[in-house]
């Protein structure tokens, strides 16, 4: 029987294993999960937190992590400034980037979201306000949610993966894992 891992990657934490040739040490996905077998289905930047599913069925991982199954990634994104409806309707329709128009996402404004401090904080600019968005999509190109907020005037300070397809990072904290 396959199993799969939902973990709440912290941030500053690769979503590999090993860091070989990389003269300074850091954290991996061994500095929070020994199970053995089990591998990433799908990336998530070292800067970015939450949701990780790792299984040790590769047709499971293959259906997670290919755009071709189209599953949707939700996302919690603390943006600089605050959306207008235009942006948000743009992010929406789907936005143009160096590697194409990406597919029609779900963008909506949402208030400040309960979440844990972040290590280090989101530096904070009196001057310039921040907000929040729910956003997701139904592929996975290289940092494309923060191109995307930037693509539409609001640069991502803080990004927060909450699901994958229907699992979710409820009731798991930074480096906490549990098998679904």
């Amino acid at each position: 029987m396959s199993r799969l891992v939902l973990f709440n990657k912290p941030m500053g934490v690769l979503s590999q294993f090993t860091d070989r040739g990389n003269p300074t040490s850091r954290a991996t996905l061994s500095d929070y999960i020994d199970l053995p077998g089990v591998y990433p289905a799908g990336r998530l930047d070292r800067d970015s937190e939450g949701l990780m599913l790792l299984t040790d069925d590769g047709k499971l991982q293959a259906r997670i992590a290919d755009p071709k199954f189209k599953l949707p990634k939700t996302y919690l994104v603390q943006v600089e400034g605050e959306p207008d409806t235009g942006a948000l309707t743009h992010l929406s329709r789907g936005v143009e980037l160096k590697d194409g128009l990406t597919r029609a996402a779900q963008a909506e404004a949402i208030d400040a979201p309960d979440l844990w401090p972040r290590d280090p904080p989101v530096r904070f600019r009196k001057s310039v306000p921040d907000s929040w968005m729910r956003l997701t999509i139904r592929e996975g190109r290289n940092r494309q949610v923060r191109r995307m907020t930037a693509a539409v005037g609001y640069p991502t300070l803080r990004l927060v993966r909450w699901s994958v397809g229907d699992w979710s990072l409820d009731g798991l904290q930074p480096g906490q894992w549990r098998l679904a």
